[in-house]
Formats: structure tokens, C-alpha cells, sequence
């Protein structure tokens, strides 16, 4: 079990750190416990993901649209107020977002 005391979080203190994907740039704002892991993740115009995903996430988008592909060739369009959760090696994905979109994801040791 975590135990995390009450936190309040400015994202804007928060230091972001670019990542480039195949294509476009994802942003990330990490936050970091042991066992957790809390980001504010900026998919640019024209993201591609440059690998498939393993991990399991808890993932919210705040703002615009993307798309998760699934490697079984499934795809999952989320917009703004949509969720998905995976847990750790359930399903390999990566983001795509045509036009840019802005996520909370949350992952951690509660998704093995």
C-alpha cells in the first residue's frame, strides 16, 4: 500500500521534458513516488508514438483527441472526458493525435 500525504500539485512549477515520438513531440510533466508515477503528457500536432506500449495507465484526456492503437490492429479514439485504463502486459498500444492532445495518465506498481 502507498501512503502518499495530501498533496497539492501546480503543474505550472512542474518542469516538462520533451520526448519525440516517430513523429511530433509528447511533453511529459512527471511527478514521482515510489510505486507511482503522475504526468501531464502534451501529444503535439502529428504524434506518433515511437514504440508500442507494455505498461498499464490510467489515462484521462484533458483536452483535444487521440487515438490509442492496439497491436491486435484495434483503435480506440479518445477525446476530451474520455478514459481508458490497462493494466502492466495486457495490451501493447501506442497514442496517435492528429491535431495534439493534452492527458493525465497515472500508472504504477497497483497495474502489475
Amino acid at each position: 500500500m502507498l501512503l502518499i500525504p495530501f498533496q497539492h500539485i501546480d503543474w505550472s512549477e512542474v518542469p516538462a521534458v520533451e520526448f519525440p515520438g516517430e513523429t511530433g513531440i509528447a511533453t511529459w510533466q512527471t511527478l514521482q513516488w515510489k510505486g507511482l508515477r503522475v504526468r501531464i503528457v502534451v501529444y503535439s500536432p502529428n504524434y506518433l508514438a515511437d514504440h508500442w506500449c507494455q505498461k498499464g495507465h490510467v489515462v484521462h484526456c484533458l483536452k483535444g483527441e487521440f487515438t490509442s492503437e492496439l497491436s491486435n490492429g484495434e483503435q480506440v479514439k479518445l477525446k476530451a472526458g474520455c478514459s481508458y485504463i490497462v493494466s502492466d502486459n495486457m495490451s501493447s498500444h501506442r497514442s496517435v493525435s492528429t491535431d495534439g492532445a493534452t492527458l493525465l495518465i497515472v500508472d504504477g506498481e497497483f497495474l502489475q
